[in-house]
């Protein structure tokens, strides 16, 4: 079993990606990206994952740069990822990516994902939205093609999103970032991604941390001497699920990396499983067409 958050998946291109990664919404203060991202990299992450959205590209970007000389790390031995958003999807998209390219100021990005399928600004109902989609993934395929991106991928995207790409796609998306918890376990979502070779990827592994309070998920955690988020993220990697738990806390961000020292049993995780109600606690992808 290993004992590093820098674990590998191997993604459909051949490209590495660490199974456990830092997420980074809501950090915006210069230094307390700085914290977090050195107490990642003590930790064993080498994963950070990013968005235009989240307004952190250039201060992750800064703190990388500082920091891996000071952890004996190069460029190379990280994963950064970070995401288009919807107010730049279709004829803007190029220009987006090329824009977190100069604001990471790394070199290239290891993995550009459309952060959301739908356009902002456009009703739902728009049937602008689907060639958008497409425009966006066009000028993510060329990027890639430049090694500017070297792998892409999409966020958010329902099983009909996906079914949509893989008819139009010339590189076929090599993650799919989606919401994921025992209370929404996507099982249909999943079986579209294994059936095309896309490797999931959770986001919202805690459910804004309100499943670290469940009645069943501390049972568990207090099992194994664990933490309920422990608990969590060890549920999902044990599927082999990658996760990009996020925190500002030093402490929390070591204690979310300590998941490989342990299994779950499987009555443990058909237990948690067993909670799945479909539960969102994100936008819900599937009112975009």
């Amino acid at each position: 079993m290993s004992s590093s958050p820098a674990s590998p998946v191997l993604l459909n291109n051949g490209v590495s990606m660490p199974i456990v990664g830092l997420g980074t919404y809501k950090l915006k203060d210069p230094e307390e990206v700085y914290r977090a991202v050195d107490a990642a990299l003590d930790s064993g992450y080498r994963a950070f994952d990013s968005a235009a959205l989240y307004e952190n590209e250039a201060q992750l970007g800064r703190a990388l740069k500082e920091l891996l000389p000071k952890h004996g790390l190069t460029r190379e031995d990280v994963f950064i990822t970070s995401k288009l958003f919807s107010n730049n999807q279709g004829e803007r998209a190029m220009e987006a990516a090329l824009h977190s390219l100069s604001q990471l100021d790394l070199g290239y990005i290891d993995l550009y994902l459309i952060h959301w399928p739908g356009t902002q600004g456009l009703p739902v109902s728009d049937q602008r939205n689907p060639g958008n989609r497409a425009q966006s993934w066009a000028a993510l395929e060329e990027l890639h093609a430049q090694g500017k991106l070297k792998a892409i991928g999409v966020s958010n995207y329902t099983e009909a999103h996906m079914r949509e790409l893989m008819q139009s796609c010339k590189v076929r998306p090599a993650v799919l970032q989606e919401e994921f918890h025992p209370r929404m376990c996507q099982k249909e979502l999943r079986s579209v991604c294994e059936e095309y070779g896309v490797c999931f990827q959770a986001h919202s592994s805690l459910k804004k941390g309100t499943l670290v309070t469940d009645p069943v998920v501390m049972e568990v955690a207090k099992k194994y001497d664990r933490t309920p988020a422990q608990v969590l993220l060890r549920w999902a990697v044990q599927q082999g699920v990658p996760v990009i738990p996020k925190s500002s806390n030093p402490d929390r961000i070591k204690e979310n990396a300590k998941i490989f020292d342990f299994s779950l049993s499987d009555s443990d995780m058909d237990r948690l499983s067993a909670l799945d109600r479909g539960e969102r606690c994100c936008w819900d992808p599937s009112e975009v067409l």
